[in-house]
């Protein structure tokens, strides 16, 4: 599948073209690979790496979806991974 595609389908991306954008900027990673067109292949088992909503977001592709559906299918497609320590840090303080 597509990366703008799989970008949008699975909501990371309000439309087509910011998809298309995010995927040409050069700054998303596939499997640590820097990707610079929009049609780079996405494949399940894939880890993506993108700057997304003012934060670092590392997620494992899970499936491929078929179309844009509603947003609890859209993130069954993917798992969100820990970027790193930071974010849990704080989590933990909170629970104490």
């Amino acid at each position: 599948m597509r990366l703008d595609r799989y970008l949008w389908f699975t909501r990371l991306a309000k439309t087509r073209d910011v998809a298309q954008a995010l995927a040409c900027d050069g700054r998303l990673r596939i499997d640590g690979r820097a990707i610079d067109r929009a049609h780079a292949p996405v494949r399940v088992g894939n880890i993506l790496t993108f700057f997304h909503a003012g934060r670092v977001r590392v997620l494992r592709v899970e499936a491929l979806p078929g179309r844009r559906g509603p947003a609890p299918e859209a993130q069954a497609c993917y798992q969100e991974l820990v970027a790193g320590g930071a974010e849990n840090g704080s989590q933990r303080g909170d629970e104490r």
